[in-house]
């Protein structure tokens, strides 16, 4: 199992995400730009307000509500709605540029799409959201696909629980 990165608290309070190996700004700064290629792909324009929504989510990795992203939009163009935002979210949304995530909370967050899958583990405590990949998810996708028939198009898990540092508070 490898841990890939961990996000702030997913109220967005930072929003920041950290890497073990340091990829995952490369990772982002590709998924932007192919989420630029497949709007020309598509006839969409590529306005102001799409590449800024697109630059806030990079920027943060991910994991960010719909009035976070509107908050951060705002800051570097007072000109944004937050019609604007849900309505360019659910664009991207729908072409399979941005995943929107539920993450064990009543409203949804949001992050630029990945090739490769990716779970996450969320903390009940401090709310932060660490990523993780794992053979094992791979694993059971298969013998389910073999043993089933089905043919699997998409892969969530989410654990939710106790981070170390919070398990270590509560000591």
């Amino acid at each position: 199992m490898t841990f890939c990165s961990v996000s702030a608290p997913v109220d967005g309070r930072d929003g920041s995400r950290m890497s073990e190996d340091g990829k995952d700004r490369e990772m982002a700064a590709a998924s932007e730009e192919e989420a630029l290629e497949v709007l020309r792909a598509r006839g969409k324009r590529i306005t102001a307000q799409r590449s800024l929504l697109l630059e806030v989510i990079r920027e943060s990795h991910g994991h960010l509500d719909a009035d976070e992203i509107y908050q951060r939009m705002r800051s570097k163009d007072p000109r944004i709605s937050l019609s604007t935002v849900y309505r360019n979210l659910n664009l991207l949304k729908e072409l399979g540029l941005v995943s929107e995530l539920h993450l064990d909370q009543e409203h949804h967050h949001y992050e630029l799409r990945e090739e490769t899958d990716h779970y996450h583990l969320i903390c009940s405590s401090c709310e932060r959201v660490f990523e993780f990949e794992s053979p094992l998810a791979t694993q059971m996708t298969t013998e389910v696909e073999e043993k089933q028939g089905f043919l699997t198009e998409r892969t969530h898990i989410d654990l939710v629980g106790l981070c170390s540092e919070c398990r270590a508070k509560r000591r």
